[in-house]
């Protein structure tokens, strides 16, 4: 072969020897961002990581000539440049809370518990008959501020003369943040005890969704709290305790996800220090009070399109291009790590359903049709609670059952003030408990 033509192998050889190098050393800091639980935001294993590299290199190069080993050192400035730009922070490192939205003034409660809360209160309006009860919203996420809107349906609930009130949980929206092992299933089981106690109206309905419906399934399995509340509406909850959690999962009718355009603004995870901090959470490989992204940062960082194909999976696959906007930039709030630490807990919980079967409390479960949420999810509240009195299964809908589009608002407000005010449902109750076989089997 003539030096002619070995002289492009030689360079591809290096090019492909260099790419390794840096291929190599990121993997490595990462690595060492695992072990290290990203101690230092990342400069620990930044520092290892560069200095195996340089020490490498300049063994590897001792006996090469001086362009030669600054050659040997580009592959490691480059890689040193990249991994670098992870322990960097973006946006500022302390909390900065949505500001005030203009329909609603905000206030913030000390709950017995410790937690400080912001709360939203919707006197009742229109010519409705005032209900004497109040009619307290717990939101989903976990640890997700009250979406734009979610605020528009609880107006409309205020507006059949219900005195409604919402609260976004400990670190959430406007709420103070807890240190990260404060948050737990159980906090915030007690944080809802503390704040119908602050309501000093005796006992209060509570409508809890998704995630706050697990909150409210929990509390119904505790005497103690249960004694508090009214009427509880459970609509389309998640697990309610590890042995739940770690069911097969059967999903509703087909959901607009991976179907519907993607979510446009900015992200985060296009964000080299976000994407490996909240890519190794959700992995699991970091642990949610991890060095390298603070809880304030991660909160301040995290966008609505960061929850990607999750927003589009909360509605039917028919209205795939139709989603509404569900929350305005300035007031969407969501703790990826405070959330992932809470799921955490309830994954780890011990069965609640003996506690459950003593329940009480007259209780409604909604289920959306083309609900992303395990259908197994559902029907264990149902079995495992007896005073749940009527199911109303939501057709045309998906997981987010309020939202906005063609009449879907009016017909989950007509079940939720039915059930309330103890009327006959305008839905047939379904499922019962002894449909739950053949509920099940229909999804599969």
């Amino acid at each position: 072969m003539s030096p002619s033509a070995i002289r492009p192998l030689r360079l591809v050889g290096r090019l492909l020897a260099a790419t390794a190098a840096v291929v190599g050393l990121v993997a490595l800091f990462l690595a060492l961002i695992v072990a290290t639980d990203g101690a230092g935001s990342g400069f620990v294993a930044w520092s290892v990581a560069v200095g195996i590299a340089v020490l490498a290199t300049l063994w590897r190069g001792r006996r090469r000539s001086r362009r030669g080993q600054l050659v040997a050192f580009l592959p490691v400035l480059v890689a040193a440049g990249l991994a670098l730009s992870v322990c960097v922070p973006t946006v500022p490192t302390t909390r900065h809370h949505p500001p005030a939205l203009s329909f609603v003034t905000t206030e913030h409660w000390r709950l017995s518990t410790g937690s400080r809360v912001a709360v939203y209160h919707y006197p009742p309006t229109g010519s409705s008959p005032r209900q004497r009860v109040p009619l307290v919203y717990l939101n989903g996420g976990p640890v997700r501020g009250i979406s734009v809107l979610d605020h528009g349906f609880l107006r409309r609930l205020a507006g059949q003369g219900y005195d409604v009130y919402a609260y976004e949980q400990a670190g959430g929206g406007r709420s103070d943040l807890l240190p990260m092992d404060q948050y737990s299933i159980t906090r915030s089981v007690h944080d809802l005890r503390a704040f119908v106690g602050k309501l000093g109206k005796g006992r209060a309905d509570v409508l809890g969704f998704s995630s706050g419906a697990v909150v409210l399934t929990r509390a119904l399995a505790d005497p103690a709290i249960a004694a508090h509340l009214g009427r509880a509406v459970i609509a389309e909850p998640g697990p309610m305790d590890g042995p739940t959690a770690r069911t097969a999962e059967q999903k509703g009718r087909p959901s607009a996800r991976d179907i519907a355009p993607a979510l446009t603004g900015p992200r985060s995870t296009h964000v080299p220090r976000y994407a490996v901090a909240f890519g190794l959470m959700r992995l699991g490989l970091l642990s949610p009070d991890n060095g390298l992204v603070g809880q304030a940062e991660g909160d301040n960082a995290f966008t609505a399109a960061d929850l990607g194909s999750d927003t589009a999976s909360a509605y039917c696959a028919r209205d795939a291009h139709r989603i509404p906007v569900e929350d305005t930039a300035e007031n969407f709030s969501f703790s990826a790590a405070a959330s992932l630490r809470i799921q955490q807990t309830i994954k780890d919980s011990p069965s609640i359903a003996p506690q459950l079967r003593r329940s009480r409390t007259p209780a409604m479960l909604m289920i959306a049709e083309c609900s992303s949420q395990a259908r197994q999810w559902q029907t264990a509240v149902l079995a495992d609670n007896p005073a749940i009195q009527r199911t109303q299964y939501m057709p045309g809908v998906g997981h987010h059952m309020w939202n906005g589009l063609g009449d879907n608002d009016q017909r989950a407000a007509a079940a939720i003030t039915a059930f309330l005010q103890d009327e006959p449902a305008p839905l047939p109750d379904y499922p019962t408990r002894a449909d739950i076989p053949a509920f099940l089997r229909g999804h599969k």
